[in-house]
């Protein structure tokens, strides 16, 4: 049953074959996932009273930080953990299956970029790299290596060897792909400028408490003029996600199509709204053995064609690295 469902996951086609998987998904998880279900039950939500995806109830990502959520009788294979600063609870994801973990990045990027084997990946992650249990280092790693390309690789603090190696691959027309935290993406500008024609550049998380926080327009600019490019590419995930949404500019998100995004009242949690800023509610349907619907802190507007953008954070939430300055 598990396989089946997983197949027809990743082959939705249509908004309808979303609904319906959506509501199996939610089935399977409200009778498995006991965490989930107890949320469900207080929410007074049952199987039978939900119709449509909009319906499901979302749970709130700080049950992450207490509870093990994970399907029951599943042992998991990794816990992946969120970062923070020094004395926060962090958030913790059971993960039962990392090839399914890997099968959800791997689409996603092939959706949106290609093969990875078209690319030198380069990451500059530092923030990431310094702690254990980070699902970016784990998923970054497996697109190294799908790569194959011996020039592809992480980079810590040597800002000047991965100048170098951006301006010759640049010289050589690879194509790249830089993947890096804002903070350091702002270091390496600060060393050098450039003028980049064949090289993607990708900022997922924020500043880490190294520089102080910048609006997305600004920030985006700046990265622009200093790189040379026209676009600035963004990474929305999470730790509590197996999915990831991708930007190729102008800060608007777009879903692979297993994974969807709704805004809820900041005022009513229940009540959904579009077209304005609210709570992003999360569906990751390649989230099946954890919990595929949760109601994140991150504030968000859903646009007209599907795609969203990230406007901020719930003030009274954990400050968290993942596409998440205040706009």
């Amino acid at each position: 049953m598990k396989d089946k469902l997983i197949n027809k996951i990743f082959n939705i086609n249509s908004p309808e074959a979303f609904e319906q998987t959506a509501l199996e998904v939610f089935r399977y998880q409200y009778e498995n996932v006991s965490v989930y279900r107890k949320f469900c039950d207080l929410m007074r939500v049952t199987v039978d009273a939900v119709s449509t995806s909009k319906e499901i109830p979302f749970l709130p990502i700080q049950f992450f930080k207490s509870q093990q959520i994970i399907a029951r009788r599943l042992t998991p294979q990794t816990v992946f953990t969120s970062s923070g600063t020094t004395g926060q609870i962090t958030s913790k994801h059971y993960v039962y299956d990392l090839e399914l973990y890997e099968r959800t990045f791997s689409d996603i990027f092939k959706q949106f970029y290609g093969a990875p084997s078209d690319y030198v990946i380069l990451a500059l992650l530092p923030s990431y790299m310094e702690r254990e249990g980070s699902s970016l280092i784990y998923m970054v790693q497996k697109l190294i290596d799908k790569s194959g390309n011996e020039k592809s690789g992480f980079y810590l603090h040597n800002l000047e060897a991965l100048a170098a190696q951006l301006n010759a691959l640049d010289q050589e027309n690879s194509k790249v792909i830089l993947i890096g935290v804002s903070y350091a993406l702002l270091d390496l500008i600060e060393l050098q400028k450039f003028n980049l024609q064949n090289t993607i550049i990708m900022e997922t998380g924020g500043m880490k408490g190294r520089r102080r926080e910048m609006v997305k327009a600004e920030l985006h600019e700046t990265l622009k003029q200093g790189f040379g490019v026209r676009q600035i590419h963004s990474e929305y995930g999470m730790t509590e996600l197996l999915s990831q949404a991708y930007s190729s500019g102008d800060g608007k998100f777009s879903c692979p199509p297993w994974m969807k995004i709704y805004t809820r009242d900041s005022e009513d949690a229940k009540t959904l709204i579009r077209g304005k800023t609210g709570g992003i509610n999360v569906i990751d349907l390649a989230n099946l053995f954890s919990c595929a619907f949760i109601a994140t802190q991150d504030l968000g507007v859903v646009n007209e064609d599907g795609t969203f953008e990230i406007r901020g954070r719930f003030d009274a939430s954990d400050i968290r690295g993942c596409n998440l300055m205040i706009l």
